[in-house]
């Protein structure tokens, strides 16, 4: 399918028969922002580029023939996810009109449908820029992007946050950036469980604090293997086990490719247990290890002087 045929399917779906005679002429004109054969709807934080070339693989066009077919001039070169698409206010309108989908809608899908800054204000232009590699997206779960799709693609780039780590319908994460394949994480069931409890926990007014204080020392007793190291090197063989993928994913360690995904479920469970902590002084910093211990399933937290819990616990007022 040629981009002509892109704008001529478009234009027989939306407008009707005429008893006049149509010449060639007006079927080769691309209008402006015509709507699309097609709905498509974006994942939530889908990478520009990513839904642009789900909506080309759809129409079984390239992206640049998408592009050209919806009159939206395209300049420089990239793919996702180290690149992506910067759209001016014309081209985000035609995109919408593309995809069957209310501006406002994609905006809040596609939270860096950027605008392109370059390109003259009433220009339908989409210009290529490269991504930091600290800022890639990361696979979305292939099951519902194909749902998504229109069976045309599994493959789509989100900027997950850190409530969305994994998809508990499909069992699927991928927890970072340098995995180009998600990871399947049926076999370890709790990693679901932990994102249904991340869910309730976001209601909670003091969440952005204790996750991010969960988080960190999380993070810290992983890497320097205290406490939960037993529990998590069992889940890390686990998803080794049934994702022979990662330990052939370059470089990094399947260690480090997972670290997120494995700690995730004691994350969400002491930030949940932060987020229920009396105020000081109601409460003693022995007390709150007590009920953090159980809350995590150990007998005892043994903490040293500069353990990060135990100084978010000295420190915070709260």
């Amino acid at each position: 399918m040629s981009p002509t045929d892109v704008v001529a399917r478009a234009r027989a779906a939306t407008v009707p028969a005429q008893p006049s005679v149509v010449t060639a002429a007006a079927w080769l004109r691309a209008p402006s922002a015509a709507p699309g054969v097609f709905r498509v709807r974006p994942l939530p934080f889908e990478a520009t580029a990513s839904y642009v070339q789900r909506l080309a693989d759809t129409y079984q066009l390239t992206l640049p023939q998408l592009l050209d077919g919806a009159d939206i001039t395209l300049t420089g070169h990239g793919t996702p996810p180290t690149a992506e698409l910067h759209l001016s206010p014309a081209a985000r309108h035609h995109l919408a009109a593309l995809a069957h989908i209310p501006l406002p809608h994609l905006t809040r899908a596609l939270l860096r449908l950027a605008p392109n800054n370059t390109a003259h204000h009433t220009a339908a232009a989409a210009r290529w820029k490269r991504v930091e590699a600290e800022q890639h997206p990361v696979r979305a779960c292939t099951l519902c992007t194909r749902h998504r799709s229109h069976d045309a693609t599994d493959t789509a780039w989100v900027h997950r946050p850190p409530h969305r780590l994994v998809c508990p319908r499909h069992h699927q994460a991928a927890p970072d950036p340098r995995l180009t394949t998600t990871i399947r994480t049926w076999a370890a069931p709790e990693l679901a469980a932990a994102h249904h409890a991340h869910q309730r926990l976001r209601r909670h007014p003091r969440t952005a604090t204790a996750w991010t204080a969960a988080r960190a020392i999380t993070t810290r007793w992983y890497d320097h293997q205290q406490h939960l190291t037993h529990r998590w090197h069992t889940r890390l063989n686990q998803l080794c086990a049934t994702n022979p993928h990662l330990t052939t994913a370059g470089s990094a360690s399947p260690a480090l490719l997972t670290r997120d995904l494995i700690t995730y479920p004691e994350t969400v469970t002491l930030a949940r247990t932060l987020t229920a902590l009396p105020s000081r002084p109601h409460r003693t910093t022995d007390d709150a290890l007590t009920l953090i211990a159980h809350r995590l399933g150990l007998p005892h937290l043994p903490l040293n002087a500069n353990d990060p819990l135990r100084a978010f616990l000295t420190h915070t007022h709260r």
